[in-house]
Order: structure tokens, then sequence, then C-alpha cells
């Protein structure tokens, strides 16, 4: 069992490959590849804003079904230089890692969905719980940006590190107790975060998905 979890883990943890098994080659590219689709995104949020579409083309709010198309291109647009900035040094540190042990393809629609599955959580689970009597939370009027992609890529590298791969070969630890951990381990980074106007349901729901692929090793070759 521990060999097998050894071997596990180095597979998740070698750097490039030389592109023979379909992996590839330049291992960080993904990461400067999400950096210009940023860039560009924020130039075009930019030019739409003065026509006043901005909204329509990146924005996911309520009703989903308006303009769905936002569930992914919500994910790469950002409110502002501040957000933005926040966001690449956060992709950088958390996503450079995983970036060197998968390939091109896997790392974007990791991005992607998780970052998509984060912005949905927050304007979905929000519009519930305002619902609700004496549950004092407002629904989102809109979400954009790429921190619950981030988030995930942070929770993938706390579950797949050689550390979380080692005390798992060989501490039994009963099932409950394992999600009872992920799901406080995810509330804590989550409160870490908190400020006001910050998405903390997409930030939870992000992480929380995060570890769950990273115990999964979806992204392994």
């Amino acid at each position: 069992m521990a060999q097998r979890s050894r071997s596990q883990s180095n597979t998740y943890l070698r750097p490039d490959s030389d592109g023979s098994d379909g992996t590839q080659t330049r291992s960080g590219s993904p990461i400067l590849e999400v950096l210009v689709v940023f860039a560009v995104v924020f130039v075009v949020q930019g030019l739409t804003a003065f026509a006043g579409v901005m909204g329509a083309l990146f924005v996911l709010a309520p009703p989903l079904t308006t303009n769905p198309w936002t569930v992914v291109t919500s994910v790469y647009a950002h409110s502002g230089i501040g957000h933005l900035l926040s966001n690449t040094l956060a992709l950088v540190v958390f996503g450079w890692p995983v970036a060197r042990a998968t390939t091109r393809t896997r790392f974007h629609a990791f991005f992607a969905i998780t970052g998509a599955i984060a912005g949905v959580a927050q304007v979905v689970l929000t519009g519930v719980l305002a619902a609700v009597p004496f549950v004092p939370i407002a629904p989102t009027a809109g979400v954009l940006g790429a921190s619950g992609a981030v988030f995930a890529l942070l929770g993938y590298l706390v579950a797949s590190n050689r550390l979380s791969s080692g005390l798992a070969s060989f501490v039994d630890v009963p099932q409950w107790l394992s999600i009872l951990v992920v799901v406080g381990l995810a509330i804590a980074v989550t409160l870490a975060t908190a400020s006001p106007g910050v998405a903390l349901i997409a930030h939870f729901a992000g992480f929380l998905v995060g570890v769950v692929a990273g115990r999964a090793r979806v992204l392994a070759v």
C-alpha cells in the first residue's frame, strides 16, 4: 500500500516530460496562456463597458440561463486592476506546481471547469439561502473573477502533495472524519480570505472541488 502511494506521489510531482507520452514539454506555458487571456479579457471588458454590454458578456448573474456563456467567460474577467493583480499572483503561486505536473489541456480544462462550478455555486446557493427566513444573506447580483479556480488549484495542491499522500498511506482515517477534516479546512481557508464584496461561497466551493480532485489525482499523467 505504501509502495503504491509513493509511486502516485512521484507521478504527480514529476517535472516536465519530453512529450513522448502526450505531456507538455514546457510546463509553465498554461500559466502564461491564462495570464494572456486575463489581459485580453480585461481590455475587452473596458471596451465593451462603453457600449453597455460588458455585464452581458462577462458577469455571471441570475438567472443563469439568460447569458449562459458567462458561466465560462466570468472566470477570466475581473472587477478592477487590483482584483486582476491579486488573482494573477495567486495563480502563479498555486498554479505553477500543478501546471508542471500535468498536460496543458488538463490544466486549462481544470481551471475553466472549477472556476465555473465555483461561480455557479455562488449565484445559486446565495439565492437559495436568501429565501430562507432569518438567514442574513443577500442573493448575489453578479460574480466574476478567477478566485474560485485559483482556490481549486490551492485545494489540489493541499490534497495531492507528498506529505498528504504519505500520511494517507499509513494512517487509517474513517471516511466520515476525512470528510469532516476536508470541509473544516475549506471553511478555514475561506474565512481567512473574508472581506466585503468577496464571493466566499465561490472560494469554498472551489477549494472543496480542488481537494476532491487532488485526492482523485485527476490531473496526474
